[in-house]
């Protein structure tokens, strides 16, 4: 009687190396049991081959142009093992580790390869940690966004933090407001928060973080709070708290 043929475990390469995806395919050549769904040389190709393929195991470069690894994972809703295939800092492998997701080295080796695949298919089925966690405890002190990632179906969206007005809390989402459009992400505001120059960025409000650059000026409103209007006219609450933040931060830059 004949067994059924043991399932495959679907696996991305994604590099913008073609050298790099190239030693991988090698080292996987002896491995049967994973098969290669797609190879992306971009992180944009890598969302939607995501999304179509929906692999368990994916061998992901942190360092790319346009969409970096972190920026690939903050896009996606399925859950995928990650081998972080990378040069990066001793700081953010600590991170890794932690977040129980493995890392290559490059140039790859083939014991270490070995060690991380194993990992990795222990993994393969488990809830991964928040990707928010990763991200921030993989960042290296004081260094903040340059820039936020949001996806709207296929559709993927890069907003320079310069260009970033404000931040408001709606639900279990922020909008993300900038030159008059608002791009919703499924994010908490206090993470968002986190991941923001404060000294640039202000959390005026339990649910609003302002662009200090864009605030003209502050209004009474109210008995105990105050609006901030922005210089597109927009307005925006703030709290005590909120104010507090404001005036140390105007004091800083007096």
């Amino acid at each position: 009687m004949s067994t059924a043929p043991e399932r495959k475990i679907g696996a991305l390469i994604v590099d913008d190396e073609e050298l790099a995806r190239q030693v991988l395919r090698e080292l996987l050549q002896t491995h049967p049991e994973i098969g290669v769904l797609a190879e992306c040389p971009n992180g944009f190709e890598a969302v939607k081959a995501i999304a179509e393929h929906k692999p368990a195991l994916m061998f992901l470069d942190v360092q790319m142009p346009k969409l970096s690894g972190f920026d690939v994972l903050e896009l996606i809703e399925e859950d995928v093992a990650v081998i972080f295939v990378t040069a990066y800092d001793q700081y953010a492998m600590k991170a890794f580790e932690v977040h129980a997701v493995d890392y290559l080295l490059k140039p790859i080796g083939r014991e270490r390869f070995e060690e991380a695949l194993e990992r990795a298919k222990k993994r393969i089925g488990e809830k991964m940690a928040p990707v928010q966690e990763l991200v921030t405890a993989a960042r290296p002190p004081q260094q903040y966004l340059e820039r936020l990632v949001v996806r709207d179906g296929t559709r993927v969206t890069l907003i320079p933090a310069a260009k970033l007005d404000y931040v408001e809390a709606q639900d279990d989402y922020v909008a993300l407001a900038t030159q008059g459009a608002k791009h919703l992400k499924q994010q908490t505001i206090a993470s968002v928060e986190a991941c923001l120059d404060p000294a640039r960025f202000v959390r005026i409000h339990r649910s609003y973080i302002v662009n200090f650059e864009r605030v003209v000026r502050i209004e009474p409103y109210g008995k105990d709070s105050r609006l901030a209007i922005l210089a597109d006219g927009t307005r925006l609450p703030v709290s005590r708290t909120g104010y507090a933040r404001l005036k140390a931060l105007l004091d800083d830059r007096a």
